[in-house]
């Protein structure tokens, strides 16, 4: 196996495949892998080869030591893993696939044990070499619930789930809600002077989140750049005495996505109010704004998801603003013993 000098897996996942790290030259074959299985499976989103090249060029999470992919004997792409963690965070978050015509073969299992090796080097390298105590390694994984084979996976390998989330739509061909912003506020079109500004202000109202870890530069990088960034379909409201950002609406649209689904969507990905400006009725202009957007743009639905018991009500203020479930994914968290030292 070529790590290219990263930690190397204390076992080979599956024999049966050829496992290496990720490389530049593996983009086509990874998303082809990625594809291929989206198409039995029918996620709502996956990743394109353009989400594999930030993957890629990530400094935090280097794909030479974090993803790992699985090569038939025709050199085919079959499987992958990958794992991120924040330096600091209290868990690592686990992806990946197996190819429909591998699974059942017990490939998806071997893979998971290379996330959960993996995830209890991640905690041990973060630790340091100072004689840290080693935090107790986490290890976090999402699904749709449809996919009912994944869940069967977790739950036979120890994971419990820890959290439900929401997917909700809303027609555009409704009336938009009305909604006004207080006089002491202004809404403006997301842009890359706002870049910094959001990043603070979404670390500052995501301190009360579950689950939520606050994002450096890199991070909020992916969310910026991201492909299927629409900074022309995104808010911001800002005091307008102060210039500080109250509160912010980020989107994104996929275009590819939208000719297998049937229709188009304008997608909420961030939206986040600071606690101090939080009872304004901002969530609701900066919701009112993006389907005025959306609509505009030629959108069908708008969309977002949702923690089922997100702490600031985001569930009823959803519903209120006409939008409804139509999809739900959990997260599966598992406990694993540390590394030795």
């Amino acid at each position: 196996m070529n790590y290219d000098g990263g930690p190397q897996p204390r076992q080979v996942p599956d024999s049966r495949l050829v496992w290496r790290a990720a490389e530049h030259s593996d983009l086509d074959a990874w998303a082809a892998l990625i594809a291929r299985t989206a198409a039995v499976e029918q996620p709502v989103w996956f990743e394109r080869r353009a989400d594999l090249e930030q993957i890629m060029d990530s400094r935090n999470n280097p794909a030479a030591a974090n993803t790992i992919l699985g090569f038939d004997p025709q050199g085919i792409a079959r499987a992958y893993g990958r794992i991120t963690k924040n330096r600091d965070g209290d868990k690592a978050v686990g992806s990946g696939c197996v190819d429909p015509a591998w699974q059942g073969t017990g490939i998806g299992t071997a893979l998971l044990g290379w996330l959960e090796q993996r995830t209890r080097d991640r905690f041990a390298e973060d630790a340091g070499d100072a004689g840290d105590v080693v935090p107790r390694p986490r290890l976090r994984l999402y699904m749709e619930q449809q996919h009912q084979h994944q869940a069967a996976l977790f739950a036979g390998s120890g994971y419990g789930i820890v959290r439900y989330y929401n997917e909700m739509h809303r027609p555009l061909s409704e009336a938009v809600p009305h909604a006004v912003l207080d006089p002491g506020l202004e809404l403006v079109t997301f842009g890359p002077a706002l870049h910094e500004p959001v990043r603070l202000a979404h670390n500052a109202a995501f301190e009360d989140h579950w689950g939520s870890e606050p994002r450096d530069e890199e991070a909020w990088g992916f969310v910026v750049n991201d492909p299927q960034a629409r900074p022309d379909l995104s808010g911001v409201v800002l005091d307008r005495s102060t210039g500080t950002v109250a509160g912010y609406q980020l989107a994104t649209h996929d275009a590819e996505g939208a000719l297998t689904r049937g229709f188009r969507e304008g997608y909420t990905e961030l939206l986040g109010v600071r606690r101090e400006f939080r009872g304004r009725g901002i969530a609701q202009v900066l919701l009112a704004d993006a389907m005025r957007r959306f609509a505009a743009a030629g959108m069908d639905v708008a969309s977002l998801d949702v923690d089922s018991e997100n702490p600031t009500g985001a569930l009823a203020l959803y519903v209120k603003m006409g939008y409804t479930a139509v999809n739900r994914s959990m997260a599966w968290d598992k406990e694993i013993e540390p590394a030795t030292r």
